[in-house]
């Protein structure tokens, strides 16, 4: 997983939507976190999230492994006082026990070794303290997202589905949280994009051919093709479903 990121971290900062305010909000009251509070951002990345939950002066120990990936959080987020960056996996975060209040997981858990984490994150959590994993997912029955996994599955050799390939199944949630008990949340996260942005996003995919190879032209003509079918006035609507699932472990 480290190494999946690795030459896109750019593209990852620029072109990667942030989370609802809705979102946001509601893992503060959610979850009663304050100023003094402190929360795991684990599989950081970039920082998208982690920002937001700094904006909210909250303290955040940003867990992060890809070295490209956690330069960028680094030049972005060192104004903020109570950021922290720190290099170190998912399943070892070299964290104290008892420390943090909540444990969030953006975009990140289905690179995780499950189970391992797991334990880490009961590790780490003070009592009563809850694991928020959060996606910003495709709408795959959306005609747009249709053909555009069709042309991941022709031209991107790496491509095994949206997520890394990982179904969005309860079995899984169930197997995380604790007792199979959590609290599923969703926010409609549409973006209106330019053709700049539409190639950034997603060429910043795990699974997208690196400028160079073989497949990289073939990938971004279909790409560019597919916007202009689907765009009007030179923008298009890419539309993301946000999932949050919050419980304890």
């Amino acid at each position: 997983m480290i190494e999946n990121f690795t030459g896109k971290a750019d593209l990852y900062s620029n072109f990667r939507p942030s989370y609802p305010n809705e979102y946001i909000h509601y893992l503060l009251s959610r979850n009663h976190l304050g100023p003094k509070s402190v929360v795991a951002d684990i599989g950081s990345g970039t920082g998208i999230l982690t920002e937001q939950l700094l904006e909210k002066r909250l303290t955040v120990l940003a867990i992060e492994p890809n070295d490209d990936m956690r330069g960028i959080a680094e030049k972005t987020l060192k104004v903020y006082d109570q950021y922290k960056s720190i290099n170190a996996t998912a399943e070892h975060t070299s964290l104290k026990n008892n420390s943090v209040d909540l444990i969030t997981v953006a975009q990140a858990f289905h690179w995780f070794d499950k189970e391992k984490f797991r334990l880490e994150c009961k590790r780490i959590l003070k009592k009563n303290g809850k694991v928020s994993l959060v996606w910003n997912s495709k709408d795959l029955l959306n005609p747009l997202m249709i053909e555009l996994q069709e042309i991941c599955k022709e031209t991107c050799p790496k491509f095994k589905g949206f997520s890394g390939g990982i179904e969005d199944t309860p079995e899984m949630y169930n197997q995380f949280f604790k007792n199979g008990i959590y609290e599923t949340m969703i926010y409609k996260n549409d973006l209106e994009m330019d053709l700049e942005g539409f190639l950034g996003r997603n060429l910043s995919s795990s699974f997208s051919p690196l400028s160079g190879e073989k497949e990289f032209e073939p990938y971004r003509t279909a790409l560019t093709n597919l916007f202009y079918k689907y765009s009007l006035n030179g923008k298009i609507i890419y539309p993301y479903i946000t999932k949050s699932y919050l419980g304890f472990v």
